[in-house]
């Protein structure tokens, strides 16, 4: 009786003269899933945008809301803003001033020019520049703050406690986002126009009495001034809605967070010019 033969061992390796048959690449996606992708991932972020809008209303409409959270966000959005609002603002007058020098000494409108500052800086300027530099600031402040909360799991520990997120750290946030901006879209107004005012005296010998006159001579009225403000409550509401709702949705640890922040910078940049359009269209 022949013994059984011993099992051939096991290698990794293919037989010599031996082919192993190449491994057929994956399908490479096509336009419509190359297309898909990103608009559903757009639509996941608007529609989470707008379920926290909501909740956000229905505890406005409530009064549930911390007014100490409100007061600490307010002084630290509002007040320690106020000397990068400053700087901003008073380049901003220099700069339409600089802009505009040349064609008022061709045309010899020193007349017109306080018009002209006041109408760029009121209904555009004033608080689109502004919204820009509170969302790099505030926004991103925001966002780091609540997405450190999400991953240190602060948040759960509220939610155990039996305290709503929503009531203590999103609403009072909003509100304070919206008043901070809209205050400060006043105080650059003013500042603004003062820098434009200093400039045209020491450029184009315009005195400042001229310059107001400019302003105030009917040309321009309280619509104008509305129409900015206007604009600063509605950049104040994306501004802050977009900020804590990629706040909440940090996923990832310390990275994630990084990955929030500069999602809540080109979302707010993004809503804030949509949003500028369709307010200045309805109103032109």
């Amino acid at each position: 009786m022949k013994p059984a033969p011993r099992p051939r061992p096991h290698t990794m390796f293919p037989r010599f003269g031996s082919v192993a048959p190449p491994e057929a690449p994956p399908p490479l996606p096509g336009t419509a899933h190359a297309i898909g992708v990103p608009v559903l991932a757009l639509a996941a972020t608007v529609g989470g945008m707008g379920v926290l809008f909501g909740r956000v209303v229905s505890r406005l409409v409530r009064l549930r809301f911390d007014r100490d959270e409100l007061l600490r966000n307010l002084y630290k959005m509002g007040v320690k803003s106020l000397p990068i609002v400053l700087i901003t603002a008073l380049f901003t007058g220099f700069l339409i001033l600089i802009q505009a020098a040349p064609i008022v000494k061709r045309y010899g409108a020193h007349g017109l020019i306080g018009w002209a500052a006041g109408f760029g800086t009121l209904r555009e300027v004033g608080p689109l520049l502004t919204a820009l530099m509170l969302s790099g600031r505030v926004g991103a402040n925001n966002t780091a703050e609540l997405g450190t909360m999400v991953v240190t799991e602060q948040i759960d520990a509220l939610r155990a406690l039996a305290i709503d997120p929503i009531s203590f750290l999103v609403t009072p946030r909003v509100i304070a986002f919206v008043l901070t901006l809209f205050f400060a879209t006043i105080y650059a107004d003013g500042l603004a126009l003062l820098g434009a005012a200093f400039a045209g005296d020491t450029l184009l010998d315009v005195e400042p009495r001229v310059f107001f006159n400019g302003v105030t001579s009917g040309l321009l009225g309280l619509p104008d001034l509305f129409h900015g403000l206007y604009k600063s409550v509605a950049f104040g509401g994306i501004m802050s809605i977009s900020s804590c709702y990629f706040g909440l949705a940090v996923t990832g640890g310390a990275p994630g967070v990084g990955r929030a922040v500069n999602a809540t910078v080109v979302a707010s940049a993004v809503g804030i010019f949509v949003l500028d359009y369709f307010i200045s269209f309805s109103s032109s």
